[in-house]
């Protein structure tokens, strides 16, 4: 059985977990989703993913309990990316789009935070229940109260309630909610936009942001002036930094090429 599916349409790679019954993710999934995150971020011809779950009720609970029980150890080898092969993986400097299509709880939450946008379908719920096992939400605790009100983040991170899409969407956790019909719709509209843009201004972005996360702004900013992230030295050496430019004093539409 393929657990991790992928399809492609043109420079978008749409993956979809598929474990039924749940969409959990045991030691060895985790370590397939990993090789396709990379697989992805190391192909120069896709410029965004969308993740998405299989079936209309889950997207991802998280950590498969089951297979804990029968020995897959919580602190095995999840694989490059760690858990789910996305929130570890360095160099990710492509948009990654989460299609939330059910329920998204403890891990499969986290994986959904390690998007950069969070489309939900209008029945997704969600919930860090981690508590109410003796564990820890731990890339939950650290992102989600950066992500939300830290109030809020806490509340969710201590009581381990569940909340719906509408929640989500009002805490800013979530861009949009979609019927579940046009939840993949909705996803590749977003995803043909963002494949049409320019793919070495989004490296920098997303660079810039991770590297800015816990520094000093004007140190950051330095960096950035004096080209010491990689990213936004490629960005300022290349055709397309110049193809910009030139599109826009010519009045038409730049053509990317990631160059």
């Amino acid at each position: 059985m393929t657990v991790v599916k992928t399809r492609r349409e043109d420079a978008i790679l749409i993956v979809i977990l598929d474990r039924p019954k749940a969409n959990a993710i045991d030691l060895a999934t985790s370590r397939i989703m990993g090789k396709t995150f990379r697989a992805f971020r190391d192909d120069p011809s896709l410029r965004v993913a969308i993740l998405t779950g299989g079936g209309e009720k889950f997207f991802c609970p998280g950590w498969d309990l089951k297979a804990a029980a029968d020995g897959d150890a919580v602190d095995g080898d999840y694989g490059v990316g760690g858990f789910g092969g996305l929130q570890e993986l360095r160099g990710m400097n492509k948009p990654v789009i989460a299609a939330v299509n059910g329920i998204a709880c403890g891990g499969g939450l986290e994986l959904a935070l390690s998007a950069d946008m969070i489309l939900a379908a209008e029945h997704a719920t969600f919930a860090l229940p981690e508590i109410r096992s003796g564990t820890v939400a731990d890339a939950a605790s650290i992102k989600l109260p950066k992500r939300i009100p830290y109030h809020i983040a806490m509340e969710l991170l201590l009581t381990g309630r569940w909340f719906d899409a509408n929640e989500a969407h009002r805490w800013g956790l979530v861009n949009e909610i979609v019927p579940s019909a046009k939840l993949m719709e909705r996803s590749l509209e977003l995803a043909r936009l963002l494949a049409s843009g320019p793919p070495l201004v989004y490296a920098a972005i997303k660079e810039i942001v991770r590297e800015a996360e816990d520094a000093k702004f004007q140190d950051t900013m330095n960096r950035i002036t004096r080209r010491q992230l990689e990213t936004v030295d490629v960005l300022y050496s290349s055709e397309d930094q110049l193809e910009g430019a030139r599109a826009f004093a010519e009045k038409r539409d730049p053509v990317w090429k990631g160059r």
